[in-house]
């Protein structure tokens, strides 16, 4: 009878972090798909970047992953981290550093959240249909 006790009570104990780690919930990962340097964003871009994810309650490392792609002023790597960020399924891209992020990363993916800054009309290079809601 001891031995069936101890047998259930661990099956029950390796079985619980289980059921727990089934119940919670992911942390939301965020693809960074940058033009530039590393060094070069969190000297000047950083600050403002983790301001708006807090404004929204959203703090790196507590409730929200960042996967950070940096192609070093070499646009020809884009596409492959783009692609790297689907394939590790983020939540939402941002694409920051002007039109070429922002249109490889549309290129990437239709299905997950793109998040860009562009100086141009973004309905006339096809990012958005409209700039309506």
């Amino acid at each position: 009878m001891r031995r069936r006790e101890l047998m259930l009570v661990l099956g029950g104990a390796m079985a619980a972090p289980r059921t727990l780690r089934a119940q919670q919930k992911a942390m939301p990962v965020i693809g960074y798909l940058g033009t530039g340097l590393p060094a070069q964003f969190f000297a000047s871009y950083a600050a403002a970047f983790h301001q708006g994810l807090s404004e929204t309650g959203y703090v790196e490392g507590q409730n929200v992953t960042i996967e950070y792609r940096w192609a070093e002023f070499q646009y020809e790597r884009l596409a492959p981290m783009a692609a790297d960020l689907v394939r590790h399924s983020v939540t939402a891209i941002a694409a920051l550093g002007g039109t070429p992020p922002a249109l490889v990363a549309k290129a990437a993916t239709s299905a997950i959240p793109i998040v860009f800054q562009v100086g141009i009309n973004p309905v006339e290079f096809g990012l958005v249909t409209s700039l309506g809601g």
